[in-house]
């Protein structure tokens, strides 16, 4: 059957830019998608008085639902409408599907099928191998996330409607605090947020656990799902990813517990059990889940400090999370070892990581933290705030963590439009923002004789 013109040859442009740079696809659909939801927010009946949000207001929190970060320049719940927050929440599980998967989807949209082109892009987002595999996978990737959100949701919608809210009310906050902690968005649909819930697990433990889950990514998922019965034959990405986020837990909980056990502003006047919940929740958030039971801003530099580190590195690849991933820095910290050892190959669960990856995560390091220091030092320029916040509130928004010391709302419109750049940046990620810079491969048939020089 012979398509109409307009879908033909939007088919055809797709197929085309596709081919050139899928990267660039990529973004440029997210930067629609962006678009798009930044209009709808614009409309006079996104808002709780009925009139037209500011652009940097509706930009950045277009931005930061799509990028499923979590920072906001105004209060979610009170001044968004029923329509904006439903607005929100639609952008956040978009945003959560991934950037070359929604590049697929675009394209399924207007092929009617699903090419080769489309495959390639989908198994770049969710590393498969198998090309012939792409349409179930995305069918999975929809189903899985969907599934885990809705028994995230009944976990949460008794204990809301326990504490006092109706039926209806308890079903939007356990649906909306459901889909933003497994797409690690962290926006929250009330005013007071979860600081009422600070030590009840029946809320807390829900939202810490999907949060971990969203952040590992679907190709762990899927593998984990695979293969639950058989733990040696994960792949080597699911063993990194899994073993470097649990140990990232335990630290960041251990260490903030110690920095915030006795911060009567934060932890201090909860009893022994609150503070294990609320350490366990600040060490799970800065993986990019974005959620905060105690004021940020009340915190000690030192806990800020830990947080910074926290954030940059982030979660698994193609998953909601932002960061450098934490197979970036399993594979940094590996070559480290065997160069302390002498070893020739960096090696890791009875396998050699190719030195491709090695230097694909030296470029992502620096690649990102450049993007951190620039933003930086606009952001100090623009606003004269100190270091400490300003660069809290940067790796907050390159990461898509969204936790905030508080000085976002009151950011200047340059300094918004900012931290959406960054927001942009961190979410489509570093090496795929550059790919879709890049203009072409460049191949070089004549290689230079090899020197080493002196490094150290």
């Amino acid at each position: 059957m012979e398509l109409p013109r307009p879908l033909y040859l939007g088919r055809e442009f797709v197929d085309r830019v596709a081919r050139q740079s899928p990267a660039r696809l990529a973004l440029t659909v997210f930067a629609a998608v962006i678009a798009l939801f930044t209009g709808l927010l614009l409309l006079p009946q996104a808002t709780a008085d009925g009139t037209q949000a500011p652009f940097e207001d509706a930009l950045f929190t277009a931005v930061s639902a799509v990028c499923v970060t979590g920072l906001t320049t105004v209060d979610t719940g009170t001044y968004w409408s029923l329509f904006g927050q439903v607005v929100i929440l639609v952008g956040i599980k978009v945003g959560g599907l991934g950037v070359m998967t929604l590049a697929s989807l675009l394209g399924i949209a207007v092929s009617r099928r699903i090419g080769l082109t489309q495959k390639l892009l989908t198994a770049t987002e969710t590393r498969s191998a198998g090309l012939g595999e792409v349409g179930s996978l995305l069918r999975v990737v929809i189903l899985t996330s969907t599934a885990l959100e809705v028994a995230i949701a009944l976990a949460l919608v008794p204990r809301f409607a326990i504490v006092g809210e109706d039926l209806g009310e308890a079903v939007w906050h356990g649906v909306f605090y459901a889909v933003s902690a497994f797409n690690n968005a962290g926006f929250v649909p009330t005013p007071e947020g979860l600081d009422p819930f600070v030590s009840d697990w029946w809320i807390g433990l829900p939202i810490v656990v999907g949060v971990f889950i969203g952040s590992l990514g679907f190709p762990v998922i899927l593998n984990i799902a695979q293969r639950r019965r058989d733990v040696g034959r994960w792949s080597l990405h699911t063993k990194l990813t899994v073993t470097t986020s649990v140990a990232l837990v335990v630290v960041g909980t251990v260490l903030i517990a110690a920095a915030e056990w006795g911060n009567r502003a934060t932890f201090g006047t909860l009893d022994t059990s609150g503070k294990v919940l609320a350490a366990l929740f600040a060490g799970v958030m800065p993986r990019s889940g974005g959620f905060s039971t105690v004021e940020i801003a009340e915190m000690k530099e030192s806990t800020w400090l830990i947080n910074d580190a926290l954030m940059f590195v982030g979660g698994g690849s193609a998953s909601t999370a932002g960061g450098i991933k934490v197979t970036t820095l399993a594979v940094m910290l590996l070559a480290i070892v065997a160069e302390a050892r002498g070893d020739r190959d960096v090696e890791a669960f009875g396998r050699r990581i190719p030195r491709e990856t090695l230097r694909l995560a030296v470029a992502v390091v620096f690649v990102g933290a450049t993007a951190v220091l620039l933003a930086t030092l606009a952001l100090l320029e623009i606003t004269g705030l100190s270091l400490d916040v300003v660069l809290f509130e940067v790796i907050s928004a390159f990461a898509t963590v969204g936790l905030s010391t508080g000085i976002t709302p009151d950011l200047p419109a340059e300094g918004k439009y900012v931290l959406s750049a960054l927001m942009f940046v961190g979410r489509t990620g570093t090496i795929t923002f550059a790919a879709a810079l890049a203009l072409r491969d460049r191949r070089r048939v004549i290689r230079y004789p090899e020197e080493r020089p002196i490094i150290g």
